[in-house]
């Protein structure tokens, strides 16, 4: 990620509204998204940044419990900052050195241009009080969907793929990723470029790092990729930048990590610019899902229908680890004329109509990559269904 990662264009007031509310989305798809960055300490990268925008090869997937399919194999989790950087209680200008000390190690930046950076990064309490504030009731399917899945939403979506048709047939081509895919992402993250942020990355980083321990080995992380980042794109103004609260930058909220490591240079003038140059926004955002295991011509989901006397089943993970079979033994299969596959999870949403089941398929499993939210994942298909001239299903 960071999620980040678009042209909202229609009405004035429709972009207020949506602005906000998409915004608000970027913002909590980032954290969302790069959760699992904090899961585990990975060895981190060496040198200056070099293998930026290079493939990542997928870690190796773990062992298949009995009765399911292996998991979708995921590239190395990315690296946190030791506890001599996030430790509350060591002292502030102590862990300030440590960070210096670990990003200078990791990234060979130089060290006088990360003292000099940190030394003008501001402290926002609006971002702490943002990632502190209790969290909004979850809302139910019927109620989110609508908020991505609308008239304007579309509307925007198709006159965004029609005015970069060319470039994006592209890159569906080179990656497998459809286009309508890429455009409901930049959609639904920002809104077709529109609304992308208005915190500058470095602030947002520093107070996350050395402000909020609950989260800091991440953000301490996020905060010397910047570096390595900026090393690797030098056109890039480091303290110009500007991303959600979390850090998260341009049209498709890449969090520095994921711009650093999977941003592809789409149109080859030697960078990569997510911020508003769309072939490398478009090409980026397609590795992101190619990376994180898209199948080319795969399917994405399929309406299920459930038995009557079929007992409720949620799965611990999102992953598509149950064969349909196994499924269909629980009573729950897909409607006639629905795509399989393999394998599959199983979502259980409040429609507008009542209960709806979904089998999610690899490629699904592959956008709650971008946001772990299997609504979010949902809504993205749905759009890009849409806006693909289908649909909205």
């Amino acid at each position: 990620m960071t999620k980040t990662p678009d042209s909202r264009g229609v009405s004035r007031r429709f972009s207020r509204r949506a602005g906000s509310l998409a915004l608000r989305s970027a913002c909590l798809g980032a954290i969302a998204l790069l959760a699992a960055g904090c899961a585990t300490q990975a060895t981190p990268p060496t040198g200056d940044g070099a293998g930026a925008g290079a493939p990542v090869v997928a870690a190796a997937a773990p062992a298949a419990a009995p009765g399911l399919l292996p998991p979708v194999p995921q590239p190395p989790e990315r690296p946190v900052a030791p506890s001599s950087v996030t430790d509350p209680a060591i002292p502030h200008a102590q862990r300030i050195e440590a960070f210096v000390d670990y990003t200078v190690a990791t990234y060979g930046v130089d060290p006088a241009l990360v003292r000099r950076t940190l030394a003008q990064a501001e402290h926002k309490q609006a971002i702490i009080d943002a990632m502190t504030r209790p969290a909004e009731a979850v809302r139910p399917w019927s109620s989110y969907r609508p908020i991505f899945v609308n008239d304007a939403r579309i509307n925007g979506g198709r006159a965004f793929l029609a005015q970069h048709r060319a470039a994006l047939a592209q890159v569906e081509a080179d990656t497998g990723v459809p286009a309508q895919y890429i455009v409901a992402i930049i959609g639904v993250e920002t809104s077709y470029g529109r609304i992308t942020g208005n915190y500058r990355v470095v602030d947002a980083l520093y107070t996350l790092a050395f402000g909020y321990p609950k989260r800091a080995p991440f953000f301490a992380g996020e905060l010397a990729q910047l570096f390595g980042l900026v090393k690797a794109e030098p056109q890039l103004d480091l303290l110009a930048l500007k991303g959600s609260y979390a850090g998260a930058m341009g049209m498709g909220q890449f969090m520095p990590s994921s711009y650093r490591l999977w941003a592809k240079d789409g149109d080859g003038d030697g960078r990569r610019d997510l911020l508003t140059h769309t072939p490398d926004v478009f090409a980026s955002i397609a590795n992101y899902f190619v990376v994180h295991g898209w199948q080319r011509g795969g399917a994405v989901v399929a309406r299920a229908t459930r038995d009557p006397d079929a007992a409720d089943f949620r799965p611990d993970t999102l992953d598509p680890v149950h064969p349909l079979p196994a499924l269909a033994a629980r009573g729950y299969r897909p409607q006639a004329g629905e795509p399989v596959a393999d394998g599959a999870t199983l979502l259980s949403l409040e429609g507008t109509a009542g209960p709806e089941y979904w089998l999610g398929y690899r490629n699904f499993y592959v956008i709650t990559r971008y946001n772990r939210s299997p609504m979010y994942a949902l809504a993205v298909h749905q759009l890009a269904q849409a806006i693909g001239g289908g649909t909205a299903r």
